[in-house]
């Protein structure tokens, strides 16, 4: 007998809880399941989470690519965008939305139009990040850039870099922060001599165009 068993031999003046003896149940109806007919999901959506889903013997583990999905259609996990995605994956919008709130790349509230990740990690970290996140942090400010820090984005060899829109840039310098966030607002192209596209792979002769 433990306590959480409640009262017992053992421990006679504790309460019994009815969680353990009996059950519990919830205050209010659970969730259901929202019909796909009910949530109007764009039909390239549900192709692509069902596409998904077919990767997995499990269709719950394509979850996080399944909101992936939602966040690029709308920039953000919105509750309506997780209802469509639980809709073709018949799972609960609560289950989805708590897989989402527990990753940082997912956000269950608007970002900006535009995501920019700042390596903070050892090798970034002593080459100057902190400095880097705080000028990308100051150029972006008042512009529709979510700038955040991030532990590591495994390109120790360029640091310190930064993620721009889900391409790796570096190395960084505290001062290329401003061009970079004028070129992104502008639709150029980003800092082009510091994209990793083009950096030559081993045994490369020619700098990628």
């Amino acid at each position: 007998m433990t306590p959480v068993d409640g009262a017992g031999a053992s421990n006679p003046n504790l309460p019994v809880d009815r969680a353990v003896t009996v059950g519990r149940e919830p205050s209010s109806s659970p969730e259901q399941i929202p019909q796909l007919a009910e949530v109007d999901c764009p039909p390239e959506l549900q192709e692509r989470i069902e596409a998904l889903m077919a990767r997995y013997p499990e269709r719950k583990s394509a979850s996080i690519p399944a909101l992936w999905a939602v966040q690029e259609r709308y920039g953000w996990c919105t509750p309506e965008g997780i209802r469509q995605a639980a809709a073709v994956m018949r799972v609960t919008p609560a289950y989805l939305e708590s897989v989402a709130s527990f990753y940082d790349l997912l956000h269950t509230s608007r970002v900006g139009a535009h995501r920019i990740e700042v390596c903070t990690n050892i090798s970034c970290w002593m080459r100057g990040g902190d400095e880097l996140l705080d000028a990308f942090r100051a150029a972006a400010e008042g512009e529709d850039v979510f700038v955040t820090g991030f532990e590591c984005l495994g390109a120790c060899d360029i640091a310190p870099m930064a993620s721009i829109d889900q391409r790796y840039f570096g190395p960084l310098v505290p001062g290329e922060a401003q061009t970079a966030i004028d070129q992104l607002l502008s639709e150029d192209a980003v800092l082009p001599e510091k994209s990793l596209e083009r950096r030559p792979l081993a045994g490369d002769t020619e700098v990628p165009r």
